[in-house]
């Protein structure tokens, strides 16, 4: 965490750590597929600060996902 944190690309900084992504966009276009991700951001690692209500959001953020999805 300390070298994520210290990282800085012309004034950019990580603010999400993420790594199952790249697995399913690939694993999805291998056989021609689109995939899409939606990531929630429930704690701030740095300053240890979590969600008190990790799944009320999620599920706030699936009820949007889905409708955007299923409007294409």
């Amino acid at each position: 965490m300390d070298i994520i944190q210290q990282f800085n690309f012309e004034g950019r900084r990580i603010t999400n750590l993420e790594m199952e992504t790249a697995g399913i966009y690939g694993l999805a276009a291998a056989p021609g597929h689109q995939a899409v991700s939606c990531n929630v951001i429930l704690a701030n690692r740095a300053t240890q600060v979590f969600s008190k209500q990790p799944g009320k959001i999620m599920e706030h953020y699936i009820k949007i996902l889905l409708e955007k999805i299923t409007v294409i």
